[in-house]
């Protein structure tokens, strides 16, 4: 009579195994695409309600504004006649296919897919209004007092934003445990 053996599991590590890695990248694809429909509704409200440079003030500290934004951060090279517009979406694509990679590959790491999520959604966001209108669309407007404006931004900036301190908690924290 034979018996039967049960197969060995494996307990090698393999990038992107851990809790949730059966899942793949769908659910980091889901945030983005959320970060992206927010960004891009969020933009066609303002351009459809406000001529460009019209102010609405909110609160003490608070405008919402119709700005255009040719360049990069803080309109980084946003006077340079245009070839800019592709330089950024260039880099921006570039950034993306790097993203999904490490999505793919780090699946299961949920701290670091947030993270990367939430800068592919904003990264997406604003390669939209690049190749669509030629310029990013930036409406929230913060100030403080006689300190000045802090240069407008939008929703995708936002989740870039959020996205690169969810990747440095996650950095702190991977070091931090070695």
């Amino acid at each position: 009579m034979a018996t039967k053996t049960k197969p060995r599991i494996s307990t090698v590590h393999k990038p992107g195994s851990g809790a949730g890695a059966g899942a793949g990248i769908g659910p980091w694809l889901g945030i983005a695409f959320l970060v992206v429909l927010i960004d891009q509704l969020t933009k066609i409200t303002i351009s459809k309600l406000f001529a460009y440079g019209e102010t609405l003030p909110v609160t003490s500290f608070f405008n919402l504004v119709l700005v255009y934004n040719p360049g990069a951060a803080f309109s980084f090279l946003g006077d340079q006649g245009g070839w800019q517009r592709w330089f950024f979406t260039a880099i921006a694509v570039g950034a993306i296919g790097f993203i999904l990679y490490l999505m793919k590959r780090h699946a299961g790491q949920r701290l670091f897919c947030w993270a990367l999520a939430l800068i592919l959604g904003g990264a997406v966001g604003n390669v939209i209004d690049r190749v669509a209108y030629g310029h990013v669309i930036d409406f929230l407007d913060f100030y403080w007092r006689g300190w000045g404006h802090f240069p407008a931004f939008n929703v995708a900036d936002i989740g870039i934003s959020v996205g690169a301190f969810l990747f440095i908690v996650d950095e702190l924290r991977r070091v931090n445990k070695h």
